[in-house]
């Protein structure tokens, strides 16, 4: 059974950090290309950035500068740190993991597997 359990949320001042963590148990997570998504209340949900098997990362362009995605395949775990983070930010964040690309690392349909959420407040 393939699960994915988000953490580090939290709430924080406008131009503050946060790193959220997403661990993956189920699957073999080299095989995967992982990604995290956001949604904000009353909004779809938005591809915020992915990375490959290989490396290769991607991001929307409202964050590219000031998030950063990585992954340790040997703790299966993908980490976003986020920085300068805005009001906008606010959202609930997803991970995903996925084995085919359809389109880019953004868009929802390349992931198979879902987290459960965390929640980002930007707030002052």
């Amino acid at each position: 059974q393939v699960e994915l359990v988000e953490s580090g949320g939290g709430s924080v001042q406008p131009g503050g950090s946060l790193r959220l963590s997403c661990v993956a148990s189920g699957l073999t997570y080299s095989n995967f290309h992982m990604g995290w998504f956001r949604q904000a209340p009353g909004s779809e949900r938005e591809g915020v950035a992915g990375i490959g098997r290989s490396g290769v990362t991607l991001y929307t362009d409202s964050v590219k500068g000031r998030f950063t995605i990585s992954r340790d395949n040997a703790k299966n775990t993908v980490s976003l740190q986020m920085n300068s983070l805005k009001p906008e930010d606010t959202a609930v964040y997803y991970c995903a993991a996925g084995r085919t690309v359809w389109g880019t690392f953004l868009s929802p349909e390349s992931y198979e597997y879902w987290g459960q959420g965390t929640d980002v407040t930007v707030s002052s």
